[in-house]
C-alpha cells in the first residue's frame, strides 16, 4: 500500500504539509491559488485553466460543479468558497436574515450579536461556503456615503466591541469546528473617510488620524484572531491601500504581528490600472500588489497572466508569491479542507437553515435594535397591552377596539426591510424575487398579526419613493462591471395621498412607515442629499394635517434628514433595516408588548450641510454653530427613549488620583422613576481636559446595561483602566498623558445629559 503524499497526510504538522505542496506546484498553479474569481458566469475555466484558489458569488448548483472539477485536477487543492454573508446568509433562499450591522449596533449588546453571527455561521457552513466578508469595521463619518448601513456606527470603541463579537460567532471554537467560517475584517483601513460622501474616493487621512480613530477596531480583532482582512478601495495620501506598505507591513504585519491572510476588495488590482491610473498595465500592478503583501486578489482575472509576466520580466520574485500562497494553503489545511472539503450537505441544511431557534434570535435582535426617538405619550398605543400565549395583544382594559392606519411606502416592502446584501439587493442573480415572502414580517404584517383580534388594521401606500433609469454614462464601467441604475425620485401623487388621508381620518392612530429603498443603498450608491426621497415628505405633511396621533417609523439604511411633520409627530421610531422579523418587533413596541431599549450608534443630522456629524469631534473650531444653523444634531449618538423615566444622580469617583497602571473606580445612582420596567444603557465617557495635541472633547470608554423595575434604583460600580484614557500624540504614539480628566456618565453623548466628576493621572 502506497503512503500518501506528505501534503495529504493529516498527521503531519501544517507547516510541513504546506511546504511539501508548495514544492510540487508550478508557477501558474501558485498564481492561480492567489486568485478569487466571480463564479456568476461559470466555474470551469476558473478551475481548469486558471487553477483558481477561491470563488465567490456562487450559486448553490455551481458550488457542487466547482467541487467536482477540483477533484479532477492534478493536485486537487480544495477551493475556498466565499460570500458576503453580512447580516445572515445573504443569498441563500430560506436563510435567516438579521438586521443590518447598523441595526445590530443599536442593541448595544455584543453578546446578542455574537449569537446572531453564530447562527449565521451554522447556516453558512452547511451550504459549502467557508468564508464570509464580514464584519465591517468602517466608521460612519459622512451620512451621504452609501454603505452606512454596513457599519456599526460612528464610535471606534463600540465598533471594536461588536466586531470582536461577530468574529467570535463566525469562527466558533476554532477552524476545526465544522460550523466555523472564516471572518474577514473590512475595509482596512479608512475607507469610510470619504470626500463628499462619494464611495471609494481619496481618504484624506494622516497616519496620526488613522492611529487615533480608524485603526483601533482593526488592531483589536487582529490581536483577537480574526483570520482574514480585506483591503479598502481607496487611496491615502496618493497611495492605494492595495500597495500601502506602511499600513500593510509596518503596522499590520509589523507592529501588530498579524499572520493572517489579506484579500483585496473587488478588482482593487485592476482599478490601479483603469481607474486610479497609478500603473500602466496589469503586470506592473500585479507585481506591486504581491510585493506589498497581498495574498488573495479578488476578481482581477488579468492578475493570472500579469503576475507570471512580472516574474518572467524580473519585476517580481517568485519567493514573494510563495509567501502569499503559503498563507492561503495554511488556511485550507487548518480548516481541514483536504480531508473534508465541507461541501454542501442537504440533510444538514434542512436541520439548521431558517430554523425556529435562529428566528427567535433574529426577533430578539430586531426588538433590541429599535430606537424610540420621540414620544409625547401616544406610545404604547392604548396605554400598553398584554399578550396571550401566542404573543398576540389582548384587548385594552377599556374594551374599546381601535383602528390603526398603517401607511407609507415602506409599510409593506420586504426588500427595504431587509436592506442591502439580502436576496433582491442586486449582487447576485439567482434570487430575483429575494427571500421567501412568507418568512418576512413587514410592519403591516406585524400589526395584523400582533394587534388585538377586534382591532382594525387598514393600509395605504400614500407615496412612491423612486423609479430607476439607465446611467447616461453607459451600461458598464471600464472594467466591464455593470453600472447601477440611476435613481429618479417620484413626484407626490395626489391620488395616493388622498387615499392615505382618508385612511388616517378614519383611524384612531396613524403609523407612517417611510425611509429609503435598496436602490439608494450600497456600493456606488452614495446620495447627494439626506432628505426623504419622492412623495414621502408631502405624505407626512398631509398626514400630520389630519391631527390624528401619528407614529413615524423610519426604515432606512442610515439616519435621514426628517421634515418637521416627522420631528413633531406624536412618536418617532428608528428601525434601520430590521431584518425578517422587524415588522413584528415594530408592532410589539408600538403596542407595548415589549419595552424600547435601543440606543443610537450614530447621530442624525438636521441638514445635509452639517456633514460630517458625529459626537467625538476634535476640539478647536471658531464658534459652535453655523451662521444659519446649529451644529447640534437632531438626535445624538447614544440617545434613545424608554416608556419610563430614568434619573442619574450622585456620580462619585472613588479614586481621584491615580498612576497610569491603575483603575478608575466610580459609582453612580440610577433610578427608574416611572411606571414601566426599563433596560437602561448607562454610558461612560472620558474627557482629557488639557492635551498636548488637539483631541476629541469626549470618547465612549464603556457602558453597562441594567434592568430596573418601576421605582427601583441601584448604585452602579464603574471601572475604567487608566490605560484606556489614551490619545495619539504628535509623534503618532498612543499614550496616557498625566493631568486632569473628567468622567462623564449618563444616558447619551449629549453634554446636558451627562454627570461629571474629575480625576487626576499622576506623572512619572
Amino acid at each position: 500500500m502506497n503512503s500518501p503524499l506528505p501534503y495529504l497526510d493529516p498527521a503531519l504538522p501544517v507547516a510541513e504539509r504546506v511546504a511539501d505542496l508548495l514544492g510540487r506546484m508550478t508557477l501558474p498553479e501558485k498564481v492561480g491559488q492567489m486568485l478569487q474569481l466571480n463564479a456568476k458566469d461559470g466555474v470551469r475555466e476558473h478551475v481548469e485553466e486558471m487553477h483558481v484558489g477561491s470563488i465567490l458569488h456562487v450559486s448553490p448548483e455551481r458550488v457542487l460543479e466547482a467541487a467536482e472539477l477540483v477533484r479532477q485536477t492534478r493536485l486537487r487543492i480544495p477551493l475556498l468558497v466565499a460570500e458576503d454573508c453580512i447580516h445572515g446568509h445573504s443569498f441563500w433562499e430560506g436563510a435567516t436574515i438579521f438586521p443590518t450591522q447598523l441595526g445590530m449596533a443599536a442593541t448595544w449588546d455584543p453578546a446578542l450579536i455574537e449569537k446572531a453571527a453564530r447562527a449565521t455561521a451554522v447556516e453558512v457552513a452547511a451550504t459549502g461556503i467557508h468564508w464570509t466578508f464580514s464584519p465591517v469595521l468602517c466608521i460612519t463619518r459622512d451620512l451621504r456615503w452609501g454603505r452606512v448601513s454596513e457599519t456599526f456606527g460612528e464610535d471606534p470603541f463600540l465598533i471594536g466591541e461588536f466586531a470582536s463579537a461577530m468574529v467570535r460567532g463566525y469562527q466558533g471554537d476554532g477552524l476545526t469546528d465544522p460550523t466555523a467560517i472564516l471572518a474577514c475584517a473590512k475595509h482596512f483601513a479608512g475607507y469610510s473617510e470619504t470626500q463628499g460622501g462619494r464611495d471609494a474616493s481619496e481618504a484624506d487621512l494622516s497616519q496620526r488620524k488613522l492611529r487615533s480613530w480608524f485603526l483601533p477596531p482593526f488592531e483589536r480583532v487582529a490581536r483577537e484572531g480574526c483570520r482574514t482582512f480585506m483591503l479598502g478601495y481607496q487611496s491615502i495620501d496618493g497611495v492605494p491601500i492595495t500597495v500601502n506598505d506602511w499600513l500593510l507591513n509596518d503596522v499590520l504585519r509589523g507592529e501588530w504581528d498579524y499572520t493572517g491572510t489579506l484579500i483585496t476588495d473587488w478588482d482593487n488590482v485592476g482599478r490601479m490600472v483603469w481607474e486610479q491610473h497609478v500603473y500602466a498595465d496589469h503586470t506592473q500592478a500585479a507585481a506591486a500588489a504581491v510585493r506589498a503583501g497581498n495574498d488573495m486578489v479578488m476578481t482581477t482575472p488579468q492578475f493570472f497572466d500579469g503576475a507570471q509576466r512580472a516574474v518572467a520580466e524580473g519585476l517580481l520574485d517568485e519567493a514573494d508569491i510563495d509567501a502569499a500562497v503559503a498563507r492561503i494553503l495554511t488556511l485550507k489545511f487548518e480548516l481541514g479542507l483536504f480531508e473534508n472539503p465541507r461541501h454542501p450537505e442537504p440533510a444538514r441544511q434542512a436541520e439548521v437553515i431558517g430554523i425556529d431557534a435562529h428566528a427567535a434570535v433574529n426577533l430578539d435582535v430586531a426588538r433590541r435594535s429599535l430606537v424610540l426617538l420621540r414620544n409625547d405619550g401616544v406610545l404604547p398605543l392604548a396605554g400598553g397591552l398584554t399578550a396571550d400565549e401566542a404573543g398576540r395583544a389582548l384587548a385594552p382594559s377599556d374594551g374599546r377596539p381601535r383602528t390603526v392606519a398603517v401607511i407609507g411606502p415602506n409599510a409593506d416592502d420586504p426588500h427595504a426591510q431587509l436592506g442591502d446584501w439580502a436576496g433582491a439587493s442586486g449582487q447576485t442573480d439567482w434570487l430575483p424575487e429575494g427571500h421567501p415572502r412568507t418568512m418576512i414580517q413587514t410592519v403591516l404584517d406585524g400589526f395584523r398579526d400582533q394587534a388585538p383580534a377586534d382591532w382594525t388594521i387598514t393600509h395605504a401606500t400614500g407615496a412612491e419613493i423612486l423609479s430607476v433609469g439607465a446611467d447616461p454614462e453607459g451600461a458598464f464601467f471600464p472594467d466591464g462591471q455593470p453600472r447601477p441604475d440611476v435613481v429618479i425620485p417620484a413626484e407626490p401623487d395626489e391620488r395616493l395621498i388622498a387615499e392615505a388621508v382618508a385612511a388616517a381620518e378614519a383611524a384612531d392612530y396613524v403609523v407612517a412607515v417611510v425611509g429609503d429603498r435598496i436602490e439608494l443603498i450600497g456600493e456606488g450608491r452614495s446620495t447627494a442629499t439626506l432628505e426623504l426621497v419622492g412623495g414621502q415628505v408631502a405624505l407626512l405633511d398631509a398626514l400630520a394635517a389630519t391631527g390624528k396621533p401619528m407614529v413615524v417609523v423610519l426604515i432606512s439604511s442610515k439616519p435621514l434628514v426628517l421634515p418637521d411633520s416627522a420631528l413633531g409627530a406624536s412618536a418617532l421610531i428608528y428601525a434601520a433595516n430590521p431584518g425578517m422579523r422587524g415588522g413584528r418587533a415594530v408592532a410589539e413596541l408600538a403596542l407595548g408588548l415589549i419595552e424600547p431599549t435601543g440606543r443610537l450608534p450614530v447621530s442624525f443630522a438636521r441638514h445635509v450641510g452639517q456633514q460630517p456629524t458625529y459626537y467625538n469631534q476634535v476640539r478647536g473650531q471658531h464658534g459652535t454653530r453655523y451662521a444659519d444653523l446649529t451644529q447640534s444634531p437632531a438626535f445624538a449618538f447614544g440617545e434613545g427613549l424608554s416608556y419610563t423615566t430614568v434619573e442619574y444622580d450622585e456620580l462619585e469617583v472613588l479614586t481621584p488620583v491615580l498612576e497610569s497602571h491603575e483603575t478608575v473606580r466610580a459609582r453612580v445612582t440610577v433610578r427608574n422613576t416611572g411606571s414601566r420596567p426599563v433596560l437602561e444603557t448607562v454610558q461612560l465617557y472620558v474627557s482629557d481636559t488639557v492635551t498636548s495635541v488637539t483631541w476629541a472633547e469626549k470618547e465612549l470608554k464603556g457602558y453597562r446595561q441594567v434592568s430596573l423595575r418601576p421605582g427601583e434604583s441601584t448604585v452602579l460600580s464603574l471601572e475604567l483602566p487608566v490605560a484606556d484614557c489614551t490619545l495619539v500624540d504628535a509623534k503618532g504614539r498612543r499614550t496616557v498623558e498625566p493631568g486632569a480628566f473628567e468622567l462623564l456618565v449618563g444616558p447619551s453623548s449629549r453634554d446636558d445629559s451627562l454627570l461629571r466628576a474629575g480625576f487626576t493621572v499622576k506623572g512619572v
